[in-house]
């Protein structure tokens, strides 16, 4: 009798009832032991630990802060820079006899080193990037076996929070000698068509015994629902110490090709056999599709156009920190593709690998990003071999992720200023990345994001394919240069906002900006540098070459708060010396809130989705009589507000107008201040869509929690985002509530994490209260492993009405 088993997104694991399976895959994340600093032989089997904090992985060491608002707002405000270390005590399994035992890091910030039994087994230079290591032979089998990691983040550098420590998974690989290597599978599909697919396999197989092997690899291709569609076998012997790679194919009549709007996905099963003894098996998930860039009409997938509608993203989740979360990660998709997003850059470092596991199911398409510079911000320190630096780190990055039908690019690097204008040995230094990547991986385009317009006559786009450029058209000139390449707008609008604050008279340009330290959700303010998001629209209409945009940022971020930064905020101009400790580009604010710019976008992505948004709130106290102007977001063509009632007239989308914003907003910029109630109706084609209405609230008089799920998972690591809104006596909305709020948690579940969206807060994220920013904030529960029942979450503030929310843990 045979067992298909779910291992820790790795795959599947194929094994027979009551026997080990041939391959194991270990989530090594619980009962860690840390404490920051160094102490003097902290890898020794024998060090006292019983002092440290026990800890589950993925962690990071900073984000409990607290925050210092004397240290640079550029990287959060938080206590990242140092040195750390974790331990773990662990028994070797009967069933780990005879096998090989690898460790696999996803990711650990910064420079680590890993000791087994005190012995070093091996150290990494790259905190965003994926390792293993071979650990069987300093492993103890009849004793207790401890694991050290020291983590020095003091020589990385950011323009960002990085978070600190083991940040991503840990598993333990347990094989038999003769396997396939990590990462050592690559599928790919040479050949693609509506009847027909060629599904090529390359397997690489290490024998690791002291014998020669006669090894046979055979593929079992798999549908979606498990079915056997194709199989194939091969076989080779292989020598001691030495590895071979086994080519096979195989094809797929009529296949389902994967799709944004069909994410298909297919398994490849792959079972080794040494002298006709099984000894190692595991599933591959992939994709069928076909990627084209055109030199005038943008990208083709399976054929066709379709137009990236993208955000980067950086890695952290906000108040939850660096540490990986699924469902955190999860959730952030969904939100995003109710937008109508497509398509995530992984801006600009190596993702955590379940990032791109559920673009593939959830059918979103991925620039993949290796580094941001070459320099410290990539790990990259002064005397370091480039060649011997980016091989690896390429190699591991490209064989994790190659499998993967959501990526669609590979970037070797962001706003590279070297590799653009030829200083430094740039060039050299692009010639030799290139050419790795597509050693490694032939079939998909390579790319440099670059950002000077003039650079492009030295003609740096001749070493890649696909033009990838960020803000104001600076592609223009590279086009002129290259005009078989097509163009990617690869970072798009960084518009400013703050969640909620909205600030008059409006700016005469973009870059104008006051001295609120928060910036108005009005949707007009832009760095000199960047731009608003109508003007990315336009410019994708007006050249047909541009295969789509990818904003900057699909969400706020902790560190780099332009336009308040360190510099700006101390040059005397501010009353207030402290700058802020998260950005202001999202659109959606760092406690994971919508802005109003999200229905900006909805409504021009997502247009076969009704869409009315109504801004700003209706809260103007002192502004009787006084002009207010009013903006609204939606898929229609035109619009009729009104205020208490009375029409305040029609307005349509001018496709023609020079004013970018009218071709995509509708703009009532002279409505006098009345208290009441501001209502809109859109239509499309004549026909009503839709409407909203904001109403000026009373006094605060209750607390309402809306949990995003009701039910999770008790294992740990579920989460639920509960949203918390103060709503007046008539349950409206109070937009500009600031209340300070006790959080009180009974039951299966914990606090993660609360956070309001104010990137002026240097309020703790670990609670025991919140205070409202703008009438909302976020509260994150987390199950607790093992324990199921019902949280029940109560919210309270003196003189209201105590929130309640229950969710369930099963």
């Amino acid at each position: 009798m045979l067992h298909l088993v779910f291992c820790c997104n790795m795959g599947l694991l194929l094994f027979a009832q009551n026997s080990a399976p041939l391959r194991q895959t270990i989530p090594f994340t619980k009962d860690w032991k840390f404490t920051k600093g160094n102490p003097w032989n902290a890898q020794e089997r024998g060090f006292d630990d019983k002092a440290w904090q026990m800890v589950q992985l993925p962690h990071d060491w900073a984000i409990t802060g607290p925050f210092d608002p004397m240290t640079s707002g550029e990287t959060g405000k938080l206590p990242w820079k140092g040195e750390g270390w974790y331990r773990k005590s662990f028994k070797m399994d009967a069933s780990w006899s005879g096998k090989r035992v690898y460790v696999l890091f996803d990711g650990v910030m910064a420079f680590p080193q890993v000791y087994v039994n005190g012995r070093l087994a091996g150290s990494w230079d790259y905190g965003y990037n994926s390792f293993y290591l071979d650990i069987t032979d300093l492993l103890q089998p009849n004793a207790e076996n401890i694991m050290a990691v020291y983590a020095d983040t003091r020589a990385h550098d950011s323009r960002w929070y990085p978070g600190a420590g083991i940040y991503r998974k840990v598993s333990l690989v347990v094989t038999d000698p003769v396997h396939t290597g990590i990462w050592g599978t690559s599928i790919t599909t040479p050949k693609v068509s509506a009847d027909a697919a060629k599904v090529r396999i390359q397997t690489t197989v290490e024998n690791k015994n002291e014998r020669e092997e006669k090894v046979s690899v055979r593929q079992i291709l798999l549908d979606a629902q498990g079915v056997i569609i194709a199989d194939n076998i091969v076989e080779c012997p292989i020598k001691s110490g030495e590895n071979h790679a086994f080519e096979q194919f195989l094809s797929i009549t009529q296949p389902q090709l994967w799709h944004t709007d069909h994410p298909y996905l297919y398994t490849m099963k792959t079972v080794i056999s040494r002298n006709g003894q099984l000894c190692d098996e595991y599933l591959s998930p992939f994709g069928v599709r076909t990627i084209e860039f055109t030199s005038n009409d943008g990208m083709l997938l399976n054929g066709k156009r379709l137009q990236m509608k993208g955000v980067c993203l950086h890695h952290d989740f906000g108040a939850l920190g660096a540490a990986f979360n699924y469902r955190a990660m999860q959730q952030r998709l969904e939100v995003l593709r109710d937008m109508g997003c497509n398509a995530i850059r992984t801006s600009h470092n190596v993702p955590a690998p379940e990032l791109l596991d559920l673009c593939d199911q959830m059918g979103f398409l991925v620039f993949d990003e290796l580094f941001d510079k070459w320099e410290a911000k990539a790990d990259y320190l002064p005397g370091s071999d480039f060649a011997a630096f980016a091989r690896r780190n390429a190699d591991n990055f490209l064989r994790r992720d190659r499998n993967h039908p959501s990526v669609f690019i590979w970037s070797v690097g962001n706003e590279i200023g070297q590799a653009q204008a030829n200083y430094e040995g740039g060039f050299e230094k692009l010639r030799i990345i290139t050419n790795i990547f597509r050693e490694i991986d032939p079939t998909r385009p390579v790319t440099l994001v670059c950002d000077n317009t003039n650079a492009a006559t030295y003609r740096h786009m001749d070493y890649y394919d696909v033009l990838s450029y960020n803000y104001g058209r600076r592609y223009s000139l590279a086009r002129q240069l290259a005009p078989d390449k097509s163009v990617i707008i690869s970072e798009s609008a960084s518009t400013l906002s703050t969640r909620g604050f909205y600030e008059l008279p409006l700016p005469a340009k973009a870059s104008d900006f006051t001295d609120a330290l928060q910036v108005s959700s009005y949707d007009l303010n832009a760095p000199y540098w960047a731009e608003i998001p109508e003007e990315d629209f336009r410019w994708q209409q007006e050249d047909a070459f541009v295969a789509g945009e990818f904003v900057w940022t699909g969400y706020d971020y902790l560190g780099e708060p332009t336009p308040y930064g360190d510099d700006v905020v101390r040059s005397g101009k501010f009353k207030q010396e402290v700058s802020p400790r998260s950005s202001y580009f999202g659109i959606i604010d760092l406690a994971g809130i919508p802005k109003d710019r999200y229905y900006l976008y909805k409504s021009v992505w997502n247009p076969a989705v009704n869409t009315v948004h109504i801004l700003p709130h209706w809260n103007w106290s002192g502004r009787e009589g006084k002009m207010v102007p009013v903006f609204v977001y939606t898929n229609g063509d035109c619009a009729e507000l009104f205020l208490n009632g009375k029409s305040l007239g029609k307005k349509c989308k001018n496709t023609a107008s020079n004013t970018t914003a009218e071709r995509y907003r509708l703009m009532w910029t002279d409505v006098q201040y009345t208290a009441g109630t501001l209502r809109v109706v859109a239509y499309k084609d004549g026909r009503e869509i839709g409407t909203d209405e904001v109403k000026t609230a009373g006094e605060p008089a209750q607390i309402r929690l809306t949990p995003d799920r009701k039910s999770i998972t008790a294992d740990g690591d579920d989460l639920s985002f509960v949203l918390v809104e103060a709503l007046d006596s008539k349950n409206n909305l109070c937009p500009l509530a600031d209340l300070l709020l006790q959080v009180n948690l009974k039951g299966p579940a914990s606090v993660a994490a609360v956070d309001n969206g104010n990137p002026l807060s240097l309020a703790s994220f670990q609670g025991p209260d919140v205070r409202l920013f703008n009438g909302k904030a976020m509260i994150t529960l987390r199950s607790k492993s093992g324990e199921k029942g019902t949280a029940v979450l109560n919210v309270s503030g003196k003189g209201l009405k105590t929130g309640t929310a229950a969710v369930n843990a099963e």
